[in-house]
């Protein structure tokens, strides 16, 4: 048998783990994008290794909530209205999983995918400049007080059942703990061994450097589609040519759908539309890495700065920065910091890949040698390096340690 030759499209923090543990295990692998390594979703994240983020968006009760989420302006989500009729289809199967049954469903999934992320990340970067920026800490959540954080018990008794038991700190000892904060700021409950990248883009971009030295092959260019022999890949088609090719990795974050579509998959992904402000010569930076409870927003000391990032919106790929969500974001920086001060400040506006019951795309279509890596939502920096690990074991013969059934690419047409 010869062995495997591999094209992974996208060359975030996805696509990078992908290519490196493939090239590790001795694969020709050859990693395309049309951007440089570390655009895009990469580029922008909160920088959290947040393990114990495996309580997705649609809870119970999301369904009675969030027309009040959408018209509350201090709410952190926003709706282009003239986007409304195209997200309907995508919205109804969305909130079809905001009930306590699919919640813990995909919550366990989640967990099986992030409960070491840590030590993916560790393993990943081991040995390479890539290594610098990755770090260890505490990870808190910001509550106003006592009765915030019990309201949040179903989230919380979720991640118990993950393994995650917060200490808790309240009064005088949180500004003890964090002096950042201000008088909003009651509770904290921190949560230990998490971690964050002080540069994400810089983080992804040693990676393919290192994935180069190892002989692995980088090419700048757009995909365009795909040939068959039979029901086997055999090349990927771009503006820069064909790459022959046995097996191929689709990385590309919220640019997979329409791929998958020439694939002959129709995938229910949304672009959720998301912001940060990069605070330059912060005054103030957290000790570690929390996320405002209220404001729904995280804030991550990075090497460039204080990175506050959060906010929701749909509506679509437009690469036209909203108002409305910036202006909320930076209002919530400055309540809940009200010492906060910069040089400069600086927007940030990416696209977040979103699929309906919230959980990523990992596994091989219909035997074709196709193999998916895509759809993390919020989670793809914490999820990638063992998203990318996975796919090299499935494509290099071993077998994952790892129940992959809750990210089947092909589950959302058996259920059309």
């Amino acid at each position: 048998m010869n062995k495997p030759s591999v094209v992974v499209i996208g060359a975030g923090i996805v696509g990078a783990a992908s290519a490196l543990w493939l090239r590790r295990k001795g694969l020709d692998v050859t990693l395309i994008d049309k951007n440089t390594p570390g655009h895009g979703a990469s580029f922008g994240n909160g920088g959290i290794l947040a393990r114990c983020s495996v309580v997705p968006v649609t809870g119970p009760g999301l369904m009675a909530k969030a027309p009040g989420y959408l018209l509350n302006r201090n709410f952190p989500l926003f709706m282009r209205w003239r986007h409304l009729p195209r997200l309907l289809p995508w919205l109804a199967r969305y909130m079809a999983n905001a009930n306590a049954k699919d919640t813990t469903r995909i919550s366990h999934g989640l967990n099986a995918l992030l409960g070491d992320s840590v030590d993916q990340h560790l393993a990943l970067s081991a040995g390479t400049p890539a290594a610098k920026w990755v770090k260890t800490s505490d990870y808190s959540y910001v509550y106003r007080d006592r009765a915030a954080f019990e309201a949040d018990r179903f989230a919380w008794d979720l991640r118990r059942d993950a393994g995650f038991e917060p200490e808790i700190v309240e009064g005088a000892e949180v500004r003890a703990r964090e002096p950042i904060l201000g008088q909003d700021a009651g509770l904290l409950a921190v949560n230990k061994d998490h971690g964050y990248v002080t540069d994400p883009a810089n983080y992804v971009q040693d990676l393919v450097q290192v994935f180069e030295e190892m002989g692995g092959k980088r090419v700048q260019a757009e995909v365009k589609d795909f040939t068959y022999t039979g029901d086997k890949i055999t090349a990927v088609e771009t503006d820069q040519g064909a790459f022959p090719c046995t097996h191929t990795v689709l990385a590309a974050g919220v640019w997979s759908k329409p791929l998958m579509q020439k694939l002959g998959v129709q995938v229910p992904l949304e672009a959720e539309r998301g912001y940060h402000i990069l605070f330059k010569g912060p005054s103030q930076t957290p000790n570690a890495p929390m996320m405002l409870a209220e404001g729904k927003f995280v804030a991550t000391p990075m090497a460039a700065g204080l990175r506050c990032a959060g906010v929701v919106e749909f509506g679509g790929l437009s690469e036209t920065k909203s108002r409305a969500p910036l202006d909320l974001l930076r209002k919530s920086v400055r309540r809940m910091f009200p010492g906060l001060t910069a040089e400069s400040e600086k927007e940030w506006l990416g696209f977040r890949p979103a699929p309906t019951d919230s959980l990523p795309l990992v596994g091989e279509i219909r035997g074709s040698g196709v193999f998916t890596a895509f759809g993390h939502h919020h989670i793809g920096l914490t999820g990638g390096p063992k998203t990318g690990r996975l796919i090299a074991d499935l494509i290099g013969g071993d077998t994952p340690n790892a129940d992959l059934s809750p990210f089947d690419p092909m589950r959302f047409t058996k259920r059309a």
